[in-house]
């Protein structure tokens, strides 16, 4: 990993550096290229086209640039095996045993086991831990990381059943509120992703703030599922995903929640980074990079249907 600061650089020394964190993307997309060819199974759905792929090594390499590509792809990796996991639950699950097979079958992996046969999720995910123990610090911080996963699963677990399951006649609805909507935000797996990266790339300062990062992550986390869904209502009522939209009354509500989130997260990061200003960095580039991103484009391919 590198140690030397990160510049800010503008006019055309910003240009060039633009390229070549372009370049970094590059090569991202050719290491993720390699993990769909080894997993065919798992990707071969229209959603996962080259683009997706594209925006994936992107996005990493945008919010990282100080890295190179070789200490980037854990993370690139992680990020496309969130996807598998959300198509797995949110679009293949056709029951709540279909979801409970696939947590069961990831957290086992996470624990050591072997992937069952024919469950491509959970091989990926080994492929994943297996690199991770190459890593020096992954057997002290391993339970974290399961934590992380776990609570990846807990939430996309209790999303699938908001949408699937039928009313509560108790209460009258079965959809939550935007509290209890974004107090689930780890569906996202954005802080899953962080602690790999973290565990995977970072120094002993980084490792040490561990927590502390998590919950500013978990902040950061939070405005990125508002972005999301501001972007992409259209999509995710075609898909018959949640959006925050659909559980308002007035939109304006959830730009006032996003305005306010991500002030305080800004805070937040404006401190954490008088300690660790590089991993604050990386977060505030979260946030910027998927607001501008989200201004014209989404992750996802068309679906097949």
């Amino acid at each position: 990993m590198t140690g030397a600061p990160w510049p800010v650089q503008t006019g055309p020394d910003a240009v060039a550096e633009q390229g070549r964190v372009s370049a970094l993307a590059v090569r991202g997309v050719r290491d993720l290229q390699g993990v769909t060819a080894a997993h065919p199974e798992l990707f071969d759905a229209a959603p996962f086209d080259p683009a997706l792929l594209s925006s994936v090594a992107s996005v990493v390499a945008f919010i990282a640039p100080w890295h190179t590509a070789d200490e980037l792809r854990i993370t690139t990796r992680t990020v496309l095996w969130v996807f598998a996991a959300d198509w797995q639950v949110d679009y293949l699950a056709r029951s709540a045993d279909d979801v409970r097979q696939v947590v069961t079958d990831c957290l086992a992996v996470a624990d050591g086991a072997a992937p069952p046969p024919g469950r491509h999720l959970a091989r990926l995910l080994a492929d994943l831990r297996d690199e991770l123990t190459t890593v020096p610090a992954f057997a002290r911080l391993r339970p974290i990381w399961r934590d992380e996963l776990a609570r990846v699963f807990a939430a996309v677990s209790r999303e699938w059943d908001w949408k699937n399951l039928p009313t509560d006649p108790t209460t009258g609805r079965s959809l939550p509120d935007l509290d209890h909507y974004l107090d689930n935000s780890d569906n996202s797996a954005s802080s899953f992703v962080n602690v790999t990266h973290w565990i995977a790339t970072g120094d002993d300062r980084t490792l040490a703030l561990l927590p502390d990062l998590l919950d500013a992550g978990r902040g950061v986390q939070r405005v990125l599922r508002l972005i999301n869904d501001l972007a992409t209502q259209g999509r995710d009522a075609e898909w018959g995903d949640l959006n925050a939209l659909s559980l308002v009354d007035d939109p304006a509500q959830v730009h006032d929640r996003l305005a306010e989130l991500t002030s305080r997260s800004r805070r937040d990061l404006a401190a954490l980074a008088e300690r660790c200003p590089r991993q604050a960095d990386y977060l505030n580039r979260q946030i910027s990079f998927t607001s501008g991103f989200y201004q014209l484009s989404d992750f996802w391919g068309e679906r097949d249907e």
